[in-house]
C-alpha cells in the first residue's frame, strides 16, 4: 500500500485513511447506512495503482463513533469538505453515501470532477416503498434500529450468526442510523438541477427495482449522466463484483 495514512478521531471527529498511487487523482469512496469504511476496502484496492484513495467513517459509524451528531446530509456535507481540504476529487457513493456525493458536488462545483452512486437511496419522494430496510430501521426505536435493519438487508440467519461484538457495534450505531435516515426522508438533501458534475448512476441487475427505479430516475434529471447497470449484481456490488464496479463506475472519471 503506497504512502498509507491514518487519521484517528476522538468522539465528534471523523476518521479516515488515504493509501494508493502518491500524487495520484484523488478517489473518495463513501460507505452507506449501517456500514464502514472497510466495507469498501475490495474496491480501494482496485484503485491503488491509479489513484490515490480516501475511506472514512462517516459520523456515527465504526471509528467515527461516538458522536454527538446531527446526522444529516448537510452535516455531512461539511465531514467531507473538511476531508478534502481544498483537494479536487471523484466521489463515490455507495446506497446512503450517493447522497453526501450528489449534495456536496451541489455544494464544491468543479472542485468535484466525477461522482458515482450506487443503489442511492430517494426516500423522500411519495413513490419510494415504505418496506425497506431503512423504513423500518427509522419506525424502530433506537435502541432496536440497528438490529432491525440488519434483519431487514441479510436476514434472520445471517444475523444471528454474527458475532456477538459485531451485532454490539451495529446496535451501538443505531442513533446515527435513525438520525441520517429519518432527516433523508423529510426533504431532498440536493437539487438535481444544481448538479453539473458528470454522474455515474450505477444499481445491480440482482438487485430490489426501487433501487433500480432510484437510478433511472437519476440518469432522467440530471444533466449529465449515464445509467450503469452491474450484471449479476445485489445492492453490495462494492464487495461482490469490486472489479466491475472499478472498471464500469470509477475508471471513466479517471479517463476524462
Amino acid at each position: 500500500m503506497q504512502g498509507a495514512q491514518h487519521h484517528s478521531s476522538d468522539e465528534g471527529h471523523i476518521f479516515s485513511e488515504e493509501a494508493g498511487l502518491v500524487g495520484g487523482p484523488l478517489v473518495v469512496l463513501i460507505h452507506g447506512s449501517l456500514d464502514r469504511s472497510t466495507g469498501m476496502l475490495r474496491l480501494s484496492r482496485q484503485l491503488h495503482d491509479v489513484a490515490r484513495v480516501l475511506r472514512y467513517d462517516r459520523r456515527g459509524y465504526a471509528k467515527s463513533w461516538p458522536h454527538p451528531g446531527p446526522f444529516s446530509v448537510a452535516h455531512q456535507v461539511e465531514d467531507l469538505c473538511s476531508l478534502l481540504a481544498g483537494r479536487n476529487a471523484v466521489l463515490i457513493g455507495h446506497s446512503y453515501g450517493g447522497n453526501v456525493a450528489l449534495a456536496v458536488a451541489q455544494s464544491l462545483g468543479k472542485q468535484i470532477t466525477g461522482v458515482t452512486t450506487y443503489e442511492t437511496p430517494l426516500s423522500w419522494f411519495d413513490w419510494w416503498p415504505g418496506t425497506t430496510a431503512g423504513a423500518i430501521g427509522v419506525a424502530s426505536h433506537v435502541d432496536d434500529a440497528a438490529e432491525a435493519f440488519m434483519i431487514r438487508l441479510i436476514g434472520q440467519e445471517r444475523w444471528n450468526a454474527l458475532p456477538e461484538r459485531t451485532k454490539n457495534e451495529r446496535r451501538r450505531e443505531g442513533e446515527a442510523l435513525v438520525g441520517e435516515l429519518s432527516s433523508l426522508r423529510q426533504s431532498a438533501p440536493w437539487e438535481a438541477s444544481l448538479i453539473s458534475t458528470r454522474v455515474l448512476c450505477g444499481y445491480g441487475n440482482r438487485g430490489s427495482a426501487h433501487h433500480a427505479d432510484g437510478a433511472r430516475w437519476l440518469n432522467s434529471n440530471l444533466s449529465d449522466s449515464s445509467l450503469v447497470c452491474i450484471d449479476g449484481a445485489g445492492h453490495n456490488a462494492h464487495m461482490t463484483h469490486s472489479a466491475e464496479f472499478s472498471r464500469l463506475l470509477v475508471q471513466p472519471h479517471l479517463e476524462v
